[in-house]
């Protein structure tokens, strides 16, 4: 599975569990993790929507530098995300070959699934938290002193309790749902959610209608988990997950924004499409036994015009846009338009 948290499907509905390895980094440290440039290592796949935050939220506060960045391989083996993708087939930071061996680190035996993202302290080799709902949080808040100059308010404070309610409904019908219909046992349980993402989805539309982003005029942590289930959508959860109602290009203001956010710096430059449907369609046997990748859907549709900056909005607020993507991380051609 993807990250966030660990998921379960079999004979029983679809449920993600909660983050086992919830320790918070903080600025005062509290939780025995300090906020410190250069300690900890970001490990993400691409693939993963809940991971594919994480690589938003520090592409935006300009935290490259401060928390650098492991890539897992889009296919995982029985042994968990592995980092094939590195020279020898390990990370050249933390010298191992499977994020479980810094799962084990942490906890020996710990019986639940790897996930990503998760962050690793480099001198222990050890994990310190994958809980995906708390890390974007607390890179908002709590990693403020090395945030780049200009980088935006993405939990601003007199905005967080609407924040919060639209966060929460997205995550129940949007970005939890589309896993519900994709991996329900049985048709009703499928019916359910596939009926809770796309009631979601037109009020989210109308929301967006009249304005450019979710809350406020500004891009917040709201608009980056609709995001990166939207991004996804076509791609993976129409077909892979059946949620076939209609597609994201078909709606033409959620399709304006979402192509809105991708043209942004920080979102579309931290996508990799090919990632994507590799990962969903060549992990999941139960759903797509035979492992064929899709050759679409095209791509170029993302980088058109969106005319959202119509409906006014700042996108970084009094903040300005994140500069070039670090060399080493710029996304292949086989993943973007």
């Amino acid at each position: 599975m993807g990250g966030g948290g660990n998921s379960t499907y079999g004979k029983k509905p679809f449920k993600r569990s909660k983050s086992h390895f919830a320790d918070r980094i903080t600025a005062d440290g509290r939780d025995g993790w300090p906020v410190e440039a250069g300690r900890y290592r970001l490990v993400v796949s691409r693939a993963c929507p809940w991971a594919s935050r994480a690589l938003v939220s520090r592409r935006l506060l300009g935290l490259e530098n401060a928390l650098s960045l492991a890539v897992a391989d889009p296919i995982q083996d029985d042994r968990s995300w592995r980092f094939t993708l590195d020279p020898d087939g390990q990370d050249p930071v933390l010298g191992i070959r499977f994020l479980s061996e810094a799962y084990d680190r942490r906890e020996t035996g710990y019986p639940g699934g790897v996930s990503v993202p998760a962050i690793v302290d480099v001198p222990s080799g050890q994990l310190v938290t994958n809980d995906y709902q708390q890390i974007t949080l607390d890179f908002a808040t709590e990693w403020t002193a090395l945030h780049r100059d200009g980088a935006p308010d993405l939990y601003p404070q007199a905005r967080r309790d609407e924040i919060d309610t639209v966060m929460a409904e997205v995550y129940e019908d949007v970005n939890n749902g589309v896993y519900r219909a994709g991996f329900a046992n049985d048709q009703a349980e499928y019916e359910g959610a596939y009926a809770g993402v796309f009631r979601r989805l037109e009020l989210l539309t109308q929301r967006l209608e009249q304005q450019r982003y979710l809350v406020g005029d500004t891009i917040t942590e709201a608009d980056i988990r609709l995001f990166t289930t939207l991004v996804r959508f076509d791609a993976v959860y129409h077909g892979h997950f059946k949620c076939n109602r209609w597609k994201v290009t078909e709606n033409p203001i959620l399709w304006a924004y979402v192509r809105d956010l991708y043209q942004t710096p920080g979102f579309g430059d931290t996508v990799d499409f090919d990632h994507i449907k590799r990962h969903y369609y060549q992990v999941h046997s139960g759903i797509n036994p035979t492992g064929i990748v899709p050759v679409g859907p095209e791509l170029s549709g993302w980088l058109a015009p969106h005319f959202r900056e119509e409906l006014g909005g700042r996108p970084f607020g009094d903040g300005t846009p994140p500069g070039p993507v670090p060399a080493a991380e710029e996304i292949a051609a086989a993943g973007r338009p």
